[in-house]
């Protein structure tokens, strides 16, 4: 299998992109690295957007792209639904504040909401991001459990802190092996005995899995995972099943990441797809609407120790020695719940309620599009995936089960493939998933049905 050198894609990129060039030389003299979070940069330099509407991003040389990023999975009426937008103005009018810093309806209209679809989040609360949703989740199981080491899979993402950013993306050769993996912190700065309670498990392998449990379940508060990992690898069902039934017997809570998976491949997430109840749920992004927000719910029992009351605020001056804060699980923050926020987030869950099964459908002819055109030139390549999200991933392998068979695909040949696709108007941050909207229908698909077809004639 022969390809241009990647250089002639990242050519066109830049012949493509010059004012995202000389913006990003200027952004980098005042954030390190031109970027206010690393996961937006990409080599040589990302492309800097002016607007953004319906599923199509404009950048600073009025570049048109059809947009497959959608904010990493956020945005699943694509940029600017005019619901979306008409139930923040309307909520900003009725309302009189944009943010009230006391309790208010909307974050019991929501709440009642998200426990309709997602039945195992008995009690839940507010975050403002997915990442501080799966820190509260981590907090939740140590202060039910007692216990201090927390459990996570190889090759999934919960965010950016200590006692997750361990084996997100290691070296193969420097992970251990394959049914006992080695922890690895992905970051300077991480510190190294947090990450030391920080067990790592092998994704769809039981057998490992329930043994690396079992030896430490004195320790283990809890497991956390992406029950599709990185939103597009699924679980194996026996593998959840299993997973489920070892917890439980261990006493150790099971807390699913459904960040990614919220949303986007069913209304009620993986877990209405496996037939699982976890302990506790992380979501966020699409149910934010495209605004900073998370939530997590789980057993009232569980759930239950963050509630105040009398002499457990960490602030209340007047406790003096007659504090007990110490006994309430702390979680607080002026942003949760945010009035405008929800507002978003209910009217974009009303829209997918109706209009849902239409992305399913559209992915599913992308998804078969693109690799009847990988096949039409000899090329192996699968579009892996539920609901509206999926991967391209270039490789022999018959099917990808976790993070190891992943790193056997061709990633130099997808990411080639990538920059040209980017100079051709489909716009994906170079070697990630996509993710379809309410908007990308029929002319999206086709356009960029027509991009793959474009670059791999030229390639091949």
């Amino acid at each position: 299998m022969s390809v241009v050198k990647e250089s002639e894609g990242i050519k066109e990129y830049i012949k493509k992109t010059p004012k995202s060039k000389e913006f990003s030389e200027k952004s980098s003299l005042i954030m390190p690295g031109g970027v206010t979070a690393n996961i937006k940069f990409f080599e040589p330099y990302p492309i800097v957007m002016e607007k953004g509407k319906g599923a199509y991003l404009f950048d600073l040389d009025g570049n048109e792209y059809v947009d497959y990023m959608l904010s990493y999975g956020a945005l699943k009426l694509g940029h600017g639904h005019p619901k979306v937008l008409q139930a923040v103005q309307n909520q900003l009018q009725d309302e009189g504040t944009m943010l009230f810093g006391t309790p208010h309806k909307l974050e019991v209209e929501m709440g009642t909401k998200v426990m309709e679809l997602y039945p195992s989040m008995e009690r839940i609360r507010y975050t403002n991001s997915g990442t501080e949703a799966t820190l509260l989740a981590i907090r939740l199981a140590y202060g039910y459990t007692g216990k201090y080491k927390i459990a996570k899979f190889e090759g999934h993402y919960h965010g950016g802190y200590d006692q997750v950013l361990q084996s997100v993306n290691p070296k193969v050769n420097d992970a251990g092996p394959a049914n006992n993996p080695i922890g690895i912190s992905e970051s300077r700065g991480v510190d190294p005995y947090i990450a030391e309670q920080t067990i790592i498990l092998p994704f769809n392998n039981l057998e490992a899995t329930i043994e690396i449990l079992t030896k430490w379940k004195d320790e283990l508060a809890g497991v956390i995972l992406e029950p599709i990992q990185g939103g597009f690898i699924p679980a194996d069902q026996d593998f959840m099943d299993g997973l489920r039934k070892v917890t439980e017997e261990l006493g150790i809570l099971l807390i699913f990441d459904e960040v990614k998976t919220g949303f986007r491949i069913s209304m009620g997430g993986a877990q209405q797809i496996y037939g699982i109840k976890p302990d506790i749920t992380a979501l966020g992004k699409v149910v934010g609407g495209g605004f900073p927000f998370g939530i997590v719910g789980g057993k009232k029992e569980v759930m239950d120790i963050s509630a105040p009351s009398a002499f457990s605020d960490v602030f209340d001056s007047s406790q003096s020695k007659h504090s007990n804060a110490q006994d309430v699980l702390f979680h607080s923050g002026t942003y949760n719940g945010h009035p405008t926020i929800l507002a978003a987030g209910l009217e974009t869950i009303a829209v997918l309620e109706t209009e849902i099964a239409s992305v399913f459908e559209n992915t599913e002819k992308l998804k078969k599009g693109i690799v009847e055109l990988f096949a039409s030139k000899s090329i192996r390549a699968q579009t892996i995936g539920i609901g509206s999200i999926f991967n391209v991933v270039i490789t022999d392998l018959d099917e990808v089960k976790n993070y190891r068979d992943l790193q056997q695909s061709n990633f130099a040949l997808r990411k080639e493939i990538d920059y040209h696709l980017l100079v051709e108007g489909i716009y994906m941050k170079p070697l990630n998933r996509y993710s379809l909207s309410t908007v990308h229908g029929e002319t999206e698909i086709n356009r960029t049905l027509e991009a793959y077809e474009t670059v791999l004639n030229k390639l091949f």
